[in-house]
């Protein structure tokens, strides 16, 4: 009997998703891999496919946006990161929008998704915001989740995905 290929397809500008794609192919068999990178790459032959994103305005980041529309009859688990963690609602929600983008004909078999540390420029724009005595309430909030997400993904995100997949 022939051996399910899987690939391992994900986009990563910070490093945050590259981490989850890495504990993934940590945990699955190496012989069985066909393709692991990025998804700027053509699009393997694979039926299983694990596809990672990083959040942008509450959706998959815009290389994955381009790869989803073209996978027809392929079963997909689908992983991210995103700044703004802490909520399995909001998580629920990205996912909700990322699965807009994949065609019928494929089965999203898993999901996971967990925060993922942000760029310092992001820090230092809430702190410039501050010095405006019209800036946004929330702005403190802003910069406490900016301050916590840091540490993430940490062993435990990681830990809990590889839980995932080995089930």
């Amino acid at each position: 009997m022939k051996k399910e290929t899987y690939s391992i397809i994900f986009s990563s500008l910070t490093g945050n998703t590259k981490k989850l794609a890495d504990a993934i192919h940590e945990v699955l068999p190496k012989d069985e891999c066909e393709y692991f990178g990025t998804t700027e790459a053509q699009v393997p032959q694979s039926e299983l496919l694990y596809i990672g994103f990083w959040t942008d305005k509450g959706n998959a980041d815009k290389n994955t946006l381009d790869l989803l529309p073209k996978l027809k009859h392929r079963r997909i688990f689908l992983f991210g990161t995103a700044g703004f963690g802490g909520s399995d609602i909001y998580f629920q929600k990205i996912l909700g929008q990322v699965k807009q983008s994949i065609d019928s004909s494929n089965a999203v078999i898993g999901e996971y998704m967990c925060q993922g540390k942000m760029p310092q420029s992001v820090r230092e724009r809430y702190i410039k915001m501050k010095e405006d005595p019209e800036h946004p309430a929330n702005l403190d909030a802003l910069i406490e989740n900016f301050d916590c997400a840091l540490s993430h993904p940490d062993m435990d995100d990681l830990e809990r995905l590889k839980m995932i997949i080995m089930k």
